[in-house]
């Protein structure tokens, strides 16, 4: 009898994983969730594809990739277009490399038996938990036709929701690194050779606090840049390293949350992305302790992952999604009183919906105060600096003119 190595999470939540018999996949599957197991990843001993894991590290598959597809995959379906079919013809047609590969290979394993939701566990670099259950639940329920078009809503509104955000910092991003790149190369290049003057006057001449400021920085530009360059790169290697540790990504998520204006934005930015998921999961069959454990790996923020854990165990003891809630400061106290509405008059999924749409409109708002405040404080400073630099070369050459 064939072994499956699997990784997974219990009911309290512990990661989990090791190795069963069974006589397929299918009935592997079957097996760990009988024993109350979230599967995250389910493959044969020795079967895991590490090639196209290490060439999808370097030709990744993008949000707009996963939402292309599901949204293709649910329009097949719908149109009575056998599964394996529909799959291989997406499979022909996208154009990423690393999920046509892993799209040839889902077709191969279904063909053999195995259960759509177990082959897509193979590549969770490509398929995350909560892809994999939604399939699950679709599977269990004979709606995955249904299941397949909530999940392509989502991803659509996701991506947009990505590509808003990103778009909207990109600008500053951009104006700011142009802006430090263009002080480096004033402080190293130029400076120096039009404040070379002021520096043989000596020492008796007093010189205003702008022109010694910018003596001072261009003198720690030209003897020290490696360190300013290493500094950078070294913060931004550090902050990475630290996110992978729990402890590190504690602090840096919570430090998220604090940042003005856009800490508020961040909150928004979880709060849709757990209500839009847990929507989606329980109009998809999933039962609401098994949907918190699921929807808890989507978040991206260990402060709210902590508190979907807390709730998870509020409910399993018989309480209400909402006591956790009415307790945290990182919950808005409108979504806790309209989670206690939709737990009491079972509409949870309605509620979930409604309040994704408010946040929606909350982000969209915010997102254009950003734009509209950045752009100004970006033109401040960019002005602050260039009368600093003017001042620091003009008014010495005014003392120089005005005491011969």
């Amino acid at each position: 009898m064939p072994k499956f190595q699997y990784t997974g999470r219990n009911r309290q939540n512990e990661a989990i994983e090791g190795t069963l018999e069974a006589e397929t996949e299918a009935a592997a599957a079957d097996l760990l969730l009988e024993r109350g197991l979230v599967v995250t990843s389910l493959s044969e001993a020795g079967g895991f594809n590490i090639g196209l894991f290490v060439r999808s590290l370097f030709n990744r598959v993008s949000k707009k990739d996963i939402s292309i597809f599901l949204r293709q995959l649910a329009i097949l379906i719908s149109a009575a277009i056998p599964l394996v079919q529909a799959i291989r013809i997406l499979a022909d047609q996208t154009t990423n490399s690393s999920l046509r590969e892993a799209l040839n290979a889902v077709v191969d394993e279904v063909e053999g038996g195995t259960k759509l939701s177990v082959a897509f566990s193979k590549f969770p670099y490509i398929f995350n938990s909560f892809f994999v259950n939604m399939i699950r639940s679709g599977e269990t329920s004979g709606k995955l036709d249904e299941i397949m078009n909530y999940l392509a809503d989502q991803q659509e509104r996701d991506y947009e929701l990505h590509n808003k955000i990103q778009g909207a910092l990109s600008y500053p991003i951009f104006i700011v690194s142009v802006m430090c790149i263009a002080a480096f190369v004033m402080m190293y290049f130029v400076l120096p050779k039009m404040l070379a003057m002021f520096k043989e006057l000596g020492p008796g001449v007093q010189l205003p606090w702008t022109t010694q400021a910018l003596m001072g920085a261009t003198d720690i530009t030209r003897n020290y840049w490696y360190l300013i360059i290493g500094g950078f790169v070294g913060s931004i290697v550090g902050i990475r390293i630290a996110g992978r540790s729990e402890a590190g990504r504690r602090i840096l998520d919570t430090v998220k949350l604090r940042i003005p204006v856009f800490g508020k934005l961040f909150r928004y930015i979880y709060i849709i992305r757990f209500t839009r998921s847990f929507g989606t999961i329980l109009v998809g069959g999933v039962t609401v302790p098994m949907g918190l454990r699921i929807v808890k790996d989507v978040i991206g923020n260990s402060v709210y992952e902590n508190l979907i854990t807390r709730t998870i165990k509020e409910v399993e003891d018989g309480n209400p999604i909402s006591s956790v809630f009415m307790k945290s400061k990182e919950v808005p106290r409108m979504v806790a009183q309209m989670f206690a509405v939709g737990e009491q008059t079972g509409r949870l999924d309605d509620v979930l919906l409604k309040i994704t749409d408010f946040y929606v409109r909350e982000v969209n708002a915010t997102i254009e105060t950003v734009i509209t405040l950045i752009e100004p404080m970006i033109m401040v400073l960019l002005g602050v600096g260039v009368a600093i630099i003017v001042a620091g070369i003009l008014l010495p050459m005014y003392q120089i003119t005005a005491s011969v």
